[in-house]
């Protein structure tokens, strides 16, 4: 982890001349988006393994009618269905797991990895405080106050974003399908896009670089997400 920590000291170090006493945090925003960009072809192998599953739902769709009162000849019939056209059960689902790894480790680098990055500050809010220190300090709009509302601002911004593209593209598969889902599902498809509202209670509670983390990370799935899954 300490060898993670001096990377972006480092980096820091090379962004001071542009940003002065915010280059951590641009520092930190950077690493991100670099760490994000070298696991991207997981996520693209993700995307190609979820669009084959949903080339394959109209069928599975025929198939579950067919054997409504037969689970194992369904069970059985949707493997067929999935080695005939050469479509994994779990693609789309691996990718994203082996992303998994690679977030931990900039969670703990940015949670406490590395001492000396979290001395700094973002104007004058510390990157190792919290919100609840901002609060107590000079108050909701004082100068670290206000750095948190615009994080809070960043994150509204993409979780609204996240939820009306959920939401449109959960229509459109529902009418492209032609099929009904059940309640449970449906339940479950309208519940999933609010999910991203729930990062405003992340970046309250972690340290503001794990806060800054966040953020950029959700930055970067909102718009890979619009890229790749269009």
């Amino acid at each position: 982890m300490s060898v993670f920590a001096a990377l972006v000291d480092q980096l820091a170090d090379l962004l001071h001349p542009l940003f002065g006493t915010a280059a951590a945090a641009a520092a930190i925003v950077l690493f991100t988006a670099l760490v994000r960009l070298l696991v991207h072809p997981l996520s693209r192998a993700a995307a190609r393994g979820q669009r084959a599953r949903a080339q394959l739902q109209p069928r599975i769709a025929e198939l579950r009618k067919r054997y409504a009162k037969q689970p194992e000849k369904l069970q059985k019939a949707v493997l067929e269905l999935h080695t005939e056209e050469k479509v994994s059960p779990l693609s789309g689902i691996l990718p994203s797991l082996l992303q998994l790894p690679a977030f931990f480790l900039l969670y703990r680098l940015f949670s406490g990895g590395g001492d000396g990055l979290l001395s700094h500050q973002l104007f004058t809010a510390p990157l190792g405080g919290r919100w609840a220190d901002a609060l107590a300090g000079d108050g909701m709009f004082g100068p670290a106050g206000l750095v948190y509302v615009g994080l809070f601002l960043v994150v509204a911004a993409i979780a609204t974003f996240t939820y009306v593209r959920a939401r449109r593209m959960a229509v459109e598969t529902g009418a492209g399908a032609g099929t009904g889902t059940g309640t449970g599902t449906g339940a479950l498809g309208k519940v999933l896009p609010l999910l991203s509202y729930g990062t405003l209670i992340t970046v309250a509670v972690v340290p503001l670089a794990v806060a800054l983390y966040v953020v950029t990370s959700a930055a970067w799935s909102a718009v890979e997400r619009a890229v790749l899954y269009t």
